[in-house]
């Protein structure tokens, strides 16, 4: 199957979520989380990843994840993640109470694809973090699903694009259609070397060359089907206003800050939040606006149909 066609497939049936002057989403992508030890590239942004959340919840953003929320490539044990992140799901929790939770999966979380695993471990693993004791012991995220792919549906402009969603692993064969043969790889050959400094070839977001060529094929498919395309995926965040087919939200595992994109009042922005020091030497986290914002429709696109 090419990228076309598992581009296409992504979408076939995809949940619809409204996009208008009212509502506010948050994408973020490829926090990767582990289990709490040196391999875990979520740890030394927990904290940065936190105080977002709390933010976003706070500010009734609903929270839309782009795929390989947890490392489940080099770990084996969703329980033993929620348990080294438990502050960051009971958080969770609370946007999925409101309704303003949607999860999608990627290469590295691909079992998450099977409703049974999902609901096994977020129907039945119960909360143990959070401040009101009343709601330890209940399960996790219940009736919680992962998607392929979400579509935000224009419903000021019906004329105008829609906005497409999804990880961007469908680009590349080997962590798509090959993704078993590469979770091998990354688990029993790649992990070990990491410790050494030896960096994964069959990664988009550590291999330049596979990375640019991830970007360009998504961006080929999103100008032939003239739609704006957002992903994660290769790490690397893209925001532009020259550029209007094809944005990127980042991840969670840049060396000193998070990236992530906000949609409100029909515009999106990249957005960068990192740890800073005010005059007095305290430290706080800050959130900085890198590009944008910019209009996410200028004006009715002739060549999409009604």
């Amino acid at each position: 199957m090419s990228c076309q066609n598992r581009l296409n497939k992504t979408f076939e049936g995809a949940a619809r979520l409204p996009l208008n002057s009212r509502t506010k989403y948050v994408l973020i992508s490829d926090c990767h989380r582990g289990i709490g030890t040196s391999n875990d590239n979520f740890l030394k942004n927990q904290n940065l990843y936190f105080a977002a959340l709390k933010h976003y919840y706070r500010t009734g953003y609903t929270y839309i994840e782009l795929g390989d929320g947890d490392e489940l490539w080099e770990n084996r044990s969703m329980e033993q993640i929620i348990e080294a992140h438990g502050n960051v799901f009971w958080l969770l929790s609370l946007f999925q109470a409101q309704g303003r939770l949607y999860m999608l999966y990627g290469n590295h979380d691909m079992v998450k694809k099977n409703s049974r695993y999902a609901g096994k471990i977020y129907g039945t693993y119960p909360r143990c973090c959070g401040n009101n004791p009343h709601l330890e012991n209940q399960p996790l995220l219940p009736g919680l699903k992962f998607h392929s792919g979400i579509i935000l549906e224009n419903t000021v402009l019906p004329a105008s694009m829609d906005i497409y969603l999804t990880h961007g692993h469908q680009a590349d064969l080997f962590n798509s259609t090959f993704w078993r043969f590469t979770r091998f790889l990354v688990r029993y050959l790649w992990k070990p070397l990491e410790r050494y400094g030896v960096l994964d070839p069959t990664s988009a977001a550590k291999n330049y060359t596979r990375k640019h060529k991830t970007e360009q094929r998504l961006h080929d498919w999103a100008l032939k089907e003239n739609h704006i395309l957002i992903t994660g995926h290769t790490h690397r965040p893209a925001l532009s206003a020259e550029d209007p087919h094809y944005y990127n939200s980042g991840s969670c595992v840049h060396p000193r800050c998070i990236t992530c994109l906000e949609i409100e009042r029909m515009h999106i922005q990249l957005v960068k939040w990192t740890l800073a020091t005010r005059p007095d030497m305290s430290l706080y986290v800050n959130r900085e606006t890198i590009a944008g914002p910019i209009p996410l429709f200028s004006a009715p696109n002739p060549k999409v149909k009604n």
